[in-house]
């Protein structure tokens, strides 16, 4: 039986270090979906778009976890990433060093799509599932994210992905 690794994409924190609504729906999942046996990989590291605080966002996700009744044994090193290619390839660095494992991404509804054509192409040698799950923003709010992925979806597919 493989190992599941459960990665929690960074998402924004306020400059004082706290978690946003969209931070707090991603590791709300990790805490609840959490079983005996998994390892949790926690992304973000800082960026003028998500954290300007002086912690790493991985480490405030760390901390929520373990207030959140997560043990610290079961933590892999962060992926000190500042953005979205960072996550899948400094994660991809970490899981390298382990064997027999399958891989749980967990982000945003509207950021799924973008995240799956990412990790699928760095991380394919993997077994992967992909949790959207449901971020319950204002609907301005909600749609210029959509806009901002499909743009970034676009560039992509236009472009290629590089890392």
């Amino acid at each position: 039986m493989k190992k599941e690794v459960l990665i929690i994409l960074g998402s924004p924190n306020s400059p004082s270090g706290k978690l946003s609504d969209i931070s707090l729906s991603r590791l709300n999942y990790c805490v609840n979906h959490y079983q005996t046996g998994n390892l949790i990989l926690c992304t973000g590291g800082w960026g003028a778009h998500f954290n300007t605080s002086e912690h790493a966002h991985a480490s405030l996700a760390k901390q929520y976890l373990i207030e959140n009744g997560i043990l610290e044994a079961v933590f892999l090193d962060f992926a000190l990433s500042g953005n979205t290619v960072e996550d899948a390839v400094k994660a991809k660095e970490i899981l390298s060093k382990l064997d027999n494992i399958r891989l749980t991404v967990i982000t945003s509804d509207y950021h799924v799509n973008r995240v799956k054509l990412i990790f699928n192409e760095i991380l394919k040698n993997y077994t992967i599932d992909f949790i959207g799950v449901q971020s319950h923003l204002d609907k301005d709010v909600y749609d210029a994210l959509e806009r901002h992925e499909k743009s970034a979806i676009d560039a992509i597919v236009k472009n290629g992905l590089y890392y």
